[in-house]
């Protein structure tokens, strides 16, 4: 028997409905995972409520997951039934008891490395890892301003930035919030009703900022580029209040010949060999306790919805996962 979370037609939380689906069988190149553990991302919400497109409907959703090995497909001749497995990256159908993927997508767990926290981690950790190492190569000594710092991403882009000798201000949207972001090592954070980029221009004593990571989006982005110094780099990397749409790129030259860039994370691990050096780096930083991996929600995957709600409505901090 074999239940996923399917979605019928984009909408609200409620289109998330759980139901009994076959148990796939892998094809040449697949293997048959059944999941521990299901992480939840922002980019969950995009494909339920249409602002990504699922490739048909009725679609199981869900980018990201750790699990066991079931069966392999032929020509898979490095991976075996019983092996601990993650992923992050689609295609998406990770909001399910159990399914085929490809087997060049999987990343096998370490066994210091549960499957829980792999579940929690891969996605988020490995958007932290890109971030900071290839989209922007990050130096000690550096000032950044990460955007929802208490978040999934952030708090690991938080530890990260400072592991490496960076200076980190934070944006959060509640005190409850700026005290977990502090706790993680942020040195300045920013809340809510306060005027970001004098904030940052006063912390800098007029300096500015060579890089911003911003995932919120279409409400932050013009203040986001008033927080940079010239040729610095804004960073926009997800769309929690909505695309930022409709941009004359004059703005660019007239705010001080800034930089922007819109990555994404299945670029960077479209080469096999990338992503398993992007893995064992973010394996490499949890190990070693710098970056410290908190599951601060735990929902039943048939509960996804209600995860949803909470993730929507800024409930969440930190590392969020599913349980089949």
């Amino acid at each position: 028997m074999n239940h996923a979370i399917r979605l019928h037609e984009p909408g609200g939380p409620e289109k998330l409905v759980w139901e009994e689906v076959p148990l796939p069988t892998p094809k040449s190149g697949e293997v048959l995972i059944r999941h521990a553990a299901v992480g939840l991302n922002f980019i969950d919400v995009y494909f339920r409520t249409g602002l990504y497109k699922a490739p048909s409907l009725p679609a199981v959703i869900g980018m990201e997951a750790a699990g066991t090995v079931e069966a392999v497909g032929d020509g898979v001749d490095d991976l075996r039934p019983g092996d601990r497995v993650a992923y992050a990256m689609g295609p998406i159908g990770a909001y399910a008891e159990a399914r085929t993927i490809r087997a060049d997508a999987l990343v096998k767990l370490p066994d210091d490395i549960p499957s829980e926290m792999a579940a929690a981690m891969m996605l988020q950790g490995l958007t932290a890892q890109y971030l900071l190492r290839r989209t922007y190569k990050l130096q000690a000594g550096e000032t950044i301003l990460v955007h929802a710092a208490a978040g999934g991403v952030g708090l690991i882009l938080v530890q990260w930035a400072k592991a490496i000798g960076a200076t980190v201000i934070g944006t959060v949207s509640t005190e409850a919030k700026a005290e977990m972001a502090r706790a993680h090592g942020c040195d300045h954070v920013i809340l809510p009703g306060e005027d970001l980029a004098a904030r940052v221009s006063e912390i800098t004593r007029g300096a500015r900022l060579p890089v911003v990571y911003d995932s919120i989006g279409r409400d932050t982005f013009e203040a986001s580029l008033d927080c940079l110094a010239p040729f610095g780099l804004l960073v926009s990397y997800g769309n929690a209040s909505g695309p930022v749409t409709g941009v004359d790129v004059g703005i660019l030259a007239a705010k001080g010949s800034l930089f922007l860039t819109r990555p994404t994370l299945a670029t960077h691990t479209a080469k096999r060999a990338d992503l398993l050096a992007m893995a064992e780096d973010l394996f490499d930083v949890v190990r070693s306790g710098k970056v410290k991996i908190e599951v601060n929600q735990t929902y039943p995957l048939r509960e996804a919805g209600r995860a949803h709600i909470d993730l929507e409505g800024r409930k969440t901090t930190g590392s969020t996962i599913l349980i089949p």
